[in-house]
């Protein structure tokens, strides 16, 4: 059994409360402080989980409910010029499943205060003051909190990374700015199916809603940064008549961004990627989920590998009692795996921004593309992947 006996989360938005609780499923008193006033509702549109995401949240008793709330969506469809070709998939996995950010981090906020995580808000951090047994936490209020371990769940923009390492790098920007809508239109859709298609200026999504609408994301080329609140102070009428002059040429895109209303779309601000961070950890501080790895929406993956970093740091610190061996531990195992991943995404993203020559030649060679496609090997090692929390963690030695 381990000597590190409490835990200070830092980010209560995806990662941190599922850290929070696997934490205490490893016999870890763990406390989650989050910036914001209250639960982060409204940041972020819809996102999808992968099987291996869910597979994670089953360990902590919270895959039903999630299930409960998303749509599952049992193939994947490529769309050039509006022709469409369904991607092969694996057999016997669990579909992969949409669901609202904000569902998502209802649920996991909820289960956490029920297996008895305590979650503060309006906790800002500012400072870390690290001492030869603990580390102690300063908040922009002049609370303290002090724990064996401080972990940094609080996401792309990370204050703990800054902390951990004052060089590290931070996002880049994707010169894209994200939007999800629900649209009243009538488009014909596979039951189950979420369509990826590339527009002629734009890359775009889309599946069918319970209700007969149509739900729908936006990759909006842009070449000037815009965070979340600077988005959002656009009026929201400004942004769908972007949209709708973007997707003017392409089917069904230009119904769906005629269909929705300025009520139904979501501003999500600009979009990042994490570039590999060097350093992890230092002395009693981690950073795990997108604060230091987040990759491309087009993943599919980003929630699901902060859901299982957050479970494998919590086996880590559960089976080590030196933090430092137990942060290189869960480096050496987290890694190459979610590096692997932005690695597959980077080079699907390119062709989000393919020219016209490009975009004719993926008309023409979509059937054969789609095909050659092997998802064993290029999906099956990601969506297969499953964490034996029972298993005893193998520690290995930290580097320098």
């Amino acid at each position: 059994m381990s000597t590190i006996r409490t835990a200070l989360v830092i980010g209560g938005g995806i990662a941190g409360p599922v850290a929070g609780t696997a934490l205490r499923k490893a016999g870890i008193d763990a406390h989650v402080y989050e910036a914001y006033p209250g639960p982060a509702d409204g940041i972020g549109s819809t996102l999808g989980l992968a099987p291996n995401g869910v597979a994670a949240l089953d360990i902590i008793g919270a895959g039903d409910a999630v299930r409960a709330r998303a749509l599952p969506m049992r193939q994947q469809v490529m769309s050039v010029g509006g022709r469409r070709v369904t991607a092969p998939s694996l057999a016997d996995v669990e579909p992969l499943r949409q669901i609202d950010r904000a569902d998502l981090h209802r649920v996991l906020h909820d289960h956490a205060v029920a297996a008895g995580v305590p979650i503060d808000y309006d906790k800002r951090l500012v400072r870390v003051e690290e001492h030869a047994d603990g580390v102690t936490a300063v908040f922009a209020d002049g609370d303290t909190a002090t724990a064996d371990v401080l972990i940094g769940a609080d996401g792309i923009r990370s204050t703990v990374r800054g902390i951990v390492d004052p060089a590290a790098p931070g996002p880049t920007f994707l010169n894209m700015l994200g939007f999800g809508g629900i649209a009243e239109c009538s488009v014909e859709i596979p039951p189950e199916s979420m369509v990826f298609a590339f527009g002629t200026k734009a890359y775009y999504l889309y599946w069918a809603l319970p209700d007969g609408r149509v739900g729908w994301g936006a990759n909006l080329p842009y070449d000037r940064y815009l965070s979340l609140a600077e988005a959002r102070r656009v009026p929201t009428a400004e942004w769908l008549r972007i949209l709708r002059e973007t997707y003017a040429e392409d089917t069904p895109g230009a119904e769906l961004a005629a269909g929705t209303r300025a009520g139904e779309l979501t501003v999500v601000g600009a979009l990042h990627v994490m570039p590999p961070v060097p350093r992890w950890h230092r002395g009693r501080m981690v950073l795990t989920g997108d604060a230091v790895h987040a990759p491309s929406n087009t993943s599919g993956q980003g929630a699901s590998l902060a859901i299982e970093s957050a479970l494998e740091l919590a086996r880590c610190l559960r089976d080590i009692d030196d933090p430092t061996t137990a942060f290189a531990t869960y480096e050496a195992m987290r890694r190459p795996r979610v590096e692997g991943v932005a690695a597959r995404v980077a080079r699907m993203n390119r062709t989000k921004a393919a020219g016209p020559i490009a975009r004719r030649a993926m008309y023409l060679l979509l059937p054969l593309m789609v095909k050659m496609m092997d998802p064993e090997k290029t999906i099956g090692p990601e969506q297969r992947f499953r964490i034996d929390w029972d298993a005893p963690v193998r520690p290995v030695a930290a580097t320098a």
